[in-house]
């Protein structure tokens, strides 16, 4: 059970008391009690600064994996990296079995290589470890802040909090800059109880995100978890359910330490990264969730979205309607002029059938989750007709565990295919299913193509998302749906699960060159590694025509630059920009194109009639030529840079949206020297592709600081050309925001000081 507190409220003497109460039980104002929160502590020892509104962070280590430091480290050299000025860490799980492209990954993997040694970071070949296992085993600790270029940047449980961000404000802490946030909202996650075995982290995980996303309950937030109910459950246990938090739209997330921390820490050899975090009597938080972790069940996300939750329990009870429900969202969201298969055919006999399982990545493929997996299957055989199960160990240190203690030999027996440290199933580079096909996954994400299919090409397949072991539960059943609570004897989970730590393999591979740069190291750069483009300075003013209007709830990074084989090309720009929106608005790269052409001649000085025409009589020496996307709330997803950056390279100036789903995407936007306007009421207007947006004086108004830009929307239509004027909002930009747009982009701002 989970229930929310909409109000501010005191956590003192084990219980919260409203903040209407506070007076009268002698708790000072909001402002100072707030500094009884972990959060505020370890912000406060980050801020370079004395003022708490308006941080500006520096963290302890960074991480990226091989789908963004690529880009990471051009944009920094552009801006005159020489060396890391903190650990960095470089990991290769995300495009290890991708074969598009040729030779590109491993190209990639040398570049980073060569830069760890040039530079002085730290480099994890392909197939050691998933980018998080590896930092909670080498980095996190408490008290500690830890950023990524990944959005599961998720240390909680280890009392660090750590943040995924897009590749530029990583560059920033690169070139000892900081990385600027309003203080955060905080949000008490209160833990009660003990979960019933069966009851798996991701069962936990999807409740809470279920509960929150849609409402925006804990967006941008810090999500700090406490109370009695912490103590039940294991380290692994915590943190899978930490790194879903990703999936509420929180900014990080905090968990109280205790003894269970210390000892998995001394188990990693890291007994001194131990620190005792705990909310002091008094803590005030902007908002209360409790849950019992007695009361909770087995739980399945059904497409297109971690937040599409349900008990099992309650699919399996009314799975006919639900599925049409999912039926008809995926036309809806593929615009499908003929509908696929229902998937209401995949129900036999009352039972709903599924083809697919895999555990795998940061969230599944933990130590604890594969035992329990294994206790599960011992002594029993898959289904050898269509049904499989695929089993990716987060870390080589928890793979030689589980090869050392026999469960990856029980698991090989039982026809489960095991395979390497690798985050492919989380974003389509792995097990991509049959057309039509349903997997069960403990991964993080099940947006749509997040599992490889190409619509556009007439694919189309389903990711409904599970805890590891009611997956196990359903293979056993032989494919039809099971929760592992309907299964007699199923194993507990131990509120401690010591193992075997055995980074030997990390050893043997991994480069160690953290503060030990070797600036003669040549860079080795294949032949698709290029540099970005150039991108100029904000003209006085802006003529921005229409690209793409997308009006679904929710727009995916994943469908604004699709993940999976496409990001072969994430090393080169140009070619990388040709798949943005290539599954969601496949006409969007002409149409952005057609616009840059015109306004490559204007920069040129080649006022010709296609100039004049686009301008519509306006100044060309003043007025630029740029796209922009219209989307109802973008950004919901992944951290990658590219789902802004695409856009610019392709002539992007703007995105117009009623809000962003994310602070990191918005940052990307902003990084990239995009203009974020915000216009509440969007919809209404309906733009649509070729619609333009005259916006005069936009240099001044950054120049300035106005929060708002008059502008003027011009539609054509059957009886002409319909002029509205409107408001642009700019809310709560930065000075430094301000002047990273006016200069083109975070690489010509930084650029300037060269």
């Amino acid at each position: 059970m989970l229930s929310v507190l909409h109000s501010g409220a005191y956590y003192s003497g084990g219980r919260f008391i409203p903040a209407a109460e506070a007076a009268a039980a002698g708790l000072p104002a909001p402002e100072e009690a707030k500094k009884g929160t972990m959060s505020y502590g370890i912000l406060k020892s980050h801020n370079t600064t004395d003022d708490m509104q308006a941080l500006k962070l520096r963290f302890d280590a960074m991480a990226s994996h091989d789908i963004t430091y690529v880009g990471i480290i051009q944009t920094a050299r552009a801006s005159g990296l020489k060396e890391f000025p903190l650990p960095y860490v470089l990991t290769n799980c995300h495009n290890s079995l991708c074969a598009v492209g040729g030779t590109i990954n491993e190209d990639d993997h040398v570049f980073g290589l060569s830069a760890a040694k040039k530079y002085g970071g730290e480099f994890v070949p392909a197939h050691q470890s998933v980018i998080h296992s590896y930092m909670r085993e080498r980095y996190a600790g408490g008290g500690k802040m830890i950023l990524g270029s990944d959005s599961h940047t998720r240390y909680g449980a280890f009392g660090t909090m750590a943040m995924g961000e897009g590749g530029p404000e990583l560059v920033k802490q690169l070139l000892n800059r900081t990385y600027d946030i309003s203080y955060p909202r905080v949000i008490a996650i209160y833990l009660t109880g003990k979960p019933r075995p069966g009851v798996g982290p991701q069962d936990i995980a999807l409740n809470l995100v279920g509960s929150t996303f849609a409402k925006g309950i804990v967006k941008n937030s810090v999500m700090e978890f406490f109370g009695p109910g912490v103590a039940n459950l294991a380290m692994e246990y915590r943190c899978g359910i930490d790194v879903m938090t990703t999936e509420t739209s929180c900014l990080s997330s905090i968990w109280a330490t205790d003894d269970t921390v210390k000892r998995y820490l001394t188990t990693l050899g890291r007994p001194e990264d131990y620190k005792e975090l705990a909310p002091q009597d008094g803590a005030y938080y902007d908002d209360v969730i409790t849950i019992d972790l007695d009361s909770e069940e087995p739980m399945i996300a059904l497409p297109f979205h971690p937040s599409n939750t349900f008990t099992i329990a309650d699919f399996k009870a009314n799975m006919m309607d639900i599925l049409h429900e999912v039926d008809q969202a995926t036309v809806r969201q593929f615009k499908l002029k003929t509908p696929p298969a229902s998937l209401t055919k995949k129900v036999r006999d009352g039972k709903f059938y599924v083809d697919q399982a895999v555990v795998a990545g940061c969230s599944g493929g933990t130590y604890q989750n594969i035992m329990r997996v294994r206790e599960m299957l011992q002594g029993h055989a898959l289904d050898n007709d269509r049904l499989w199960l695929s089993v990716y160990p987060g870390s080589m240190p928890a793979f030689l565990a589980l090869s050392k203690n026999g469960a990856i030999t029980d698991l090989m027996a039982a026809g489960v295919s095991v395979r390497s440290c690798f985050c492919g199933p989380c974003f389509g580079a792995g097990d991509v299913p049959a057309n039509g096909g349903f997997s069960i996954r403990h991964s993080t994400r099940n947006f749509p193509n997040r599992e490889g299919s190409k619509p556009a090409d007439g694919q189309i397949s389903y990711v409904g998302l599970m805890d590891a072991r009611s997956i196990a539960a359903t293979v056993l059943n032989g494919g039809a749906l099971t929760a592992a609570t309907e299964l007699p004897d199923v194993p507990a989970d131990p509120a401690y699960e010591p193992y075997e730590y055995d980074d030997s393999a990390y050893k043997a591979r991994v480069y160690f060159g953290v503060g030990n740069p070797k600036p003669e190291t040549e860079l080795v750069f294949g032949p698709n590694i290029t540099d970005w483009p150039e991108q100029i300075a904000l003209p006085e003013n802006l003529l921005m025509t229409a690209a793409s209007a997308i009006y679904d709830p929710v727009t995916t990074t994943d469908e604004l630059i699709p993940s999976g084989d496409t990001s072969s090309y994430r090393s080169n720009p140009l070619r990388l920009s040709e798949f943005a929106l290539s599954r969601k608005d496949p006409a969007y790269v002409g149409r952005a194109k057609a616009v840059k052409a015109v306004e490559l001649k204007r920069r040129a000085g080649d006022y010709d009639e296609d100039v004049l025409a686009a301008l519509e009589g306006h100044d060309p020496a003043t007025t630029g030529l740029g796209s922009f996307v219209m989307a109802l709330k973008p950004g919901d997803g992944s951290a990658r840079e590219q789902a802004a950056s695409c856009q610019r390279v392709l002539g992007g100036v703007a995105n117009v949206a009623a809000e962003y789903a994310t602070k990191r995407y918005r940052s990307n936007v902003v990084n990239w020297g995009m203009l974020p306007f915000i216009v509440p009421d969007v919809a209404a207007l309906n733009i649509q592709p070729g619609d333009k947006l005259y916006v005069p004086g936009i240099k001044a108004a950054l120049e300035g600081d106005a929060e708002t830009v008059q502008a003027t929307l011009l539609q054509p239509g059957e009886d002409g050309v319909k002029s509205t004027s409107l408001t642009l909002q700019l809310p709560g930009m930065t000075r430094e925001e301000r002047d990273v747009v006016l200069a083109g982009c975070l690489m010509n701002y930084y650029a300037q000081d060269l």
